[in-house]
């Protein structure tokens, strides 16, 4: 198994937010109610937004066998704003490579830290990574829905 990363396109929209779905109702589902992961992920999403909202960052796209396994991305004030594995290739370093890849480009861009908004779920990832908490969002709402996160960091310099 080999995983490659390469740069989102258009033609990725619908594989990228079956990812971000499945990856939320797939794994998060142990740290959040259905009501939670359906206001963070609902059954449908305009296409033309998600497109829209990849294309504004600089987003990665991990690949195992030709199949879009993950996504990340870089928001060019420095948040890692998206970072989503499909189920089906959890535990097989999609994550890592997707990490290691954006803190390459957040280099490249002469960034001195890195930012993100880690779930519950992917906290404990995101501290393997060397991300260090900074505080944890008890009142972050999406559609209505209470869903917990923690603001991290990783320092570049």
């Amino acid at each position: 198994m080999r995983i490659t990363t390469r740069p989102y396109l258009e033609p990725d929209a619908e594989a990228t937010w079956q990812v971000f779905h499945d990856a939320i109702h797939g794994t998060a589902i142990r740290d959040y109610t259905p009501q939670q992961l359906e206001a963070w992920a609902p059954i449908a999403v305009d296409p033309a937004e998600w497109n829209g909202r990849r294309r504004r960052a600089w987003t990665v796209v991990a690949e195992i066998d030709g199949v879009v396994a993950g996504f990340s991305d870089l928001t060019d004030d420095g948040m890692l704003d998206m970072l989503f594995v499909h189920p089906r290739f959890a535990g097989q370093g999609v994550a890592r490579v997707l990490v290691a890849t954006v803190i390459a480009e957040a280099r490249r861009r002469g960034l001195e830290t890195v930012r993100t908004r880690a779930s519950i779920t992917a906290r404990g990832a995101f501290e393997r990574f060397g991300f260090v908490m900074d505080r944890e969002n008890t009142e972050n709402r999406i559609r209505g829905q209470r869903l917990t996160n923690y603001d991290m960091h990783l320092d570049l310099v």
